[in-house]
């Protein structure tokens, strides 16, 4: 077992549907030639550096964003190019699976057996993993997507990933 990832998704976790507060601002990002309107906290990238170091966990983007988070996101919150679940576009409903099972399945894929936290605004995320075999230790910190990642998250995985170190 190798040292636990923190994965991160991007909207409704880094970047709520609403700007909670005044340390959000205002990004404007086009990948692949598409426009998002973003609220992103630069202060973010600090606390979960400062997560990392504390537990020993590597941060990864768990994102539909993909590498391409390493491009807009990263350097608005204060991250470095992070590693990534390769999440491959939504086939769509017609080919009988949901959106979050989608995204799940290639998360249990990625991680192998290293145990995780993941901080994600889709509440049913838990239950999907919980229905995939062979998914090693976890936790999933469900985010508010009105609210975004808040200090109180972090501290959940702190304590999680220090308890599964003694």
């Amino acid at each position: 077992m190798g040292s636990p990832l923190v994965l991160l998704d991007v909207d409704g976790v880094l970047n709520p549907f609403e700007r909670p507060g005044e340390e959000y601002h205002r990004h404007r990002c086009s990948p692949r030639g598409v426009t998002f309107r973003l609220w992103l906290n630069a202060g973010h990238g600090r606390m979960l550096l400062d997560l990392a170091e504390r537990t020993g966990a590597e941060i990864a983007w768990a994102s539909y964003w993909c590498e391409e988070a390493n491009e807009w996101i990263a350097p608005r919150v204060g991250l470095p190019a992070l590693p990534y679940v390769p999440i491959p576009q939504f086939p769509g409903a017609e080919e009988g699976v949901s959106l979050g099972a989608w995204k799940v399945r290639h998360v249990a894929a990625w991680v192998g057996d290293r145990p995780f936290v993941w901080f994600e605004d889709e509440l049913d995320a838990a239950e999907r993993l919980a229905g995939e075999d062979g998914v090693p230790p976890h936790l999933l910190v469900a985010v508010d997507p009105m609210e975004g990642l808040a200090a109180h998250h972090l501290d959940r995985a702190a304590e999680w990933i220090e308890a599964l170190a003694r």
